[in-house]
């Protein structure tokens, strides 16, 4: 039986395993931040509509005092807006 030792790998094959190694670790890395960016968009698409529900609802409560509670209302308005806005950026980013 033939004696099958493999060479050791050339000094440019190193390199290219090295760099071929570090391009995985930042692709993985890219990964991470963009989806990080996709959750701060969302949640900022969802939380300004909401804030600014609340302080138009207060502003109405205290302005217009009446039975029903605008803050709460809009608060839920700005929220079901905030969501739907959110949910077409996410769906318009996933075509992309």
């Amino acid at each position: 039986m033939p004696d099958r030792t493999s060479k050791p790998p050339t000094q440019a094959e190193r390199m290219t395993r090295q760099v071929e190694a570090k391009q995985r670790r930042a692709e993985s890395h890219k990964w991470s931040w963009s989806s990080i960016e996709i959750l701060g968009v969302v949640g900022w698409s969802v939380t300004v509509p909401t804030l600014l529900g609340i302080a138009a609802g207060v502003w109405i409560d205290r302005r217009y005092p009446s039975r029903f509670s605008w803050t709460l209302m809009l608060l839920l308005g700005g929220l079901l807006l905030g969501c739907f806005h959110a949910w077409m950026r996410l769906k318009g980013n996933h075509h992309e």
